[in-house]
């Protein structure tokens, strides 16, 4: 196609000479049953006019009368060729309008489209887009040609007027879900997720952002408003979707060394300043949200143990006085108690040799007190092997027919029984070995019973623990 203005050679498709910058107008063939109707149009006053000037010299009557004749026919002629003049004129109109309507520009369009002549459809679609800005299926069709040829940015600039803030409100809001579909899968295919976060960042209309938000990668949600508290908070960390936060509690920037949020953080008595970023499952970062709380709780007294750390020659019993308001927990295998160790509810006897307990009071805010240590070695002198005491009591409990024989089989179970040493408790005047039983159903799987025997510590006389009607501890002999 050559310029009608300077005669460059231009592609197919241009509406500017790129030499001399004049617009090119493209002029649209005629629609057959239109041109048609135009041509039948002047023929026949042709061919009228023809018939008056062969009535005018055919006629053999005398000058006279064909005057008259003439004169008389002049004004029918005038009128004739007036109306057929109109005639074509408004033919004309009727036609030029029908080639600017938008169905006839995208008819066409799509035509050429049928025949692989997508320049030629993509501007008889930008010619009826300067008429019809309004109609979105225009810019559809428009994108949908650029994306076959794979030219996704002409595909997206398209897309993009439909959803443009400040033409998006003449378009139907199907519409522009549709366009930011089709945006969306475009940056999609391009491994472009990063501007498929800003796109949707910059986008006010919830329900389109809710559509594709597994795409979105906002900041952190906190569970509580940054500022003082006088409890223990536990902190949640939420992202809008599926994806990794990373956080630190110092201030400090966190990246993807940071910890991984993956349950709440509570927070005791102190200052903390915790900073947090999102990652969705795409690798697009959130930006990075702080927050600063301060706790300020009271810290429960340490818990009071009555006995002091040392050797002891005879059953005793560890007493630990709670704060109020508190509950206290214990070890003894060195590490530190939390509110996940063995919780103290009264006296504990004292463990053979020796054994560190360390207490903590932990409040009903969750703050823990300093931990308080003892360690107690106890020693009974002459008495007999835990071991000797435990086999003691399985020759009685045979002896008395509480068991068929000393490997645990009994008359009232399918199980065996079996024995274990305990503790060494106080009872009266008397130090006894507790031994608890445990029955074995065939699996392996100890569970302990309700029941609790004694083996004298010097003696080895077998008993059960019993309690008398005060509530005391007393050995009912076997």
């Amino acid at each position: 196609m050559k310029c009608p203005h300077c005669g460059h050679e231009m592609p197919d498709g241009y509406l500017l000479c790129d030499k001399c910058g004049e617009e090119i107008q493209i002029v649209p063939d005629f629609e057959p049953e239109i041109e048609n109707s135009i041509t039948e149009t002047l023929s026949t006053l042709v061919s009228q006019q023809e018939e008056t000037d062969e009535a005018e010299t055919a006629d053999g009557e005398s000058e006279t009368v064909i005057g008259a004749g003439k004169r008389s026919r002049k004004p029918q002629v005038i009128l004739s060729l007036a109306i057929l003049f109109l005639a074509a004129i408004i033919s004309y109109a009727l036609y030029a309008y029908h080639i600017h309507t938008a169905d006839y520009q995208i008819n066409k369009a799509m035509s050429y489209a049928e025949k692989g002549a997508y320049s030629e459809a993509i501007a008889c679609l930008e010619a009826a887009y300067a008429d019809y800005p309004e109609e979105a299926r225009i810019l559809f069709l428009e994108a949908d040609y650029y994306y076959l040829q794979q030219m996704d940015n002409y595909a997206l600039l398209a897309l993009m007027k439909i959803i443009d803030t400040d033409t998006a409100p003449r378009y139907a809001e199907e519409d522009v879900e549709e366009a930011y579909g089709k945006i969306v899968t475009i940056y999609a295919n391009q491994k472009e997720f990063g501007l498929i976060n800003d796109l949707l960042r910059a986008c006010n209309n919830e329900r389109i952002v809710s559509m594709f938000q597994s795409y979105l990668a906002m900041e952190p949600e906190f569970s509580y408003v940054e500022g003082s508290y006088a409890e223990v908070i536990p902190l949640k960390l939420s992202s809008n979707t599926a994806g990794t936060i990373y956080y630190t509690m110092d201030g400090s920037k966190p990246d993807k060394n940071s910890s991984i949020y993956t349950s709440p953080l509570f927070l005791e008595t102190g200052e903390y300043t915790i900073s947090a970023f999102f990652v969705n499952d795409y690798g697009i970062e959130s930006d990075i949200v702080t927050k600063t709380y301060v706790i300020n709780l009271a810290v429960p007294n340490a818990p009071e143990v009555e006995l002091y750390s040392g050797e002891y020659t005879e059953a005793t019993m560890i007493a630990v006085e709670t704060a109020e308001g508190c509950k206290t927990f214990y070890t003894t295998d060195e590490s530190e108690p939390t509110a996940d160790s063995v919780p103290y509810t009264g006296p504990i006897p004292m463990p053979l040799g020796k054994t560190l307990f360390k207490f903590v009071n932990i409040s009903s805010e969750g703050i823990a007190s300093e931990v308080t240590t003892r360690t107690f070695t106890l020693r009974l002198r002459g008495a007999i092997p835990t071991q000797t005491a435990v086999t003691n009591l399985v020759n009685k409990l045979v002896e008395t027919g509480y068991l068929d024989n000393v490997t645990g089989e009994n008359p009232r179970q399918t199980g065996v029984l079996s024995y274990q040493f305990s503790s060494v408790l106080k009872v009266g005047e008397e130090d006894y070995y507790t031994i608890n039983e445990y029955y074995d159903d065939g699996t392996g799987l100890l569970s302990r019973t309700d029941k609790v025997f004694l083996v004298q510590a010097y003696t080895g006389a077998a008993a059960q623990l019993g309690y008398d009607d005060a509530g005391a501890f007393m050995a009912v002999m076997l």
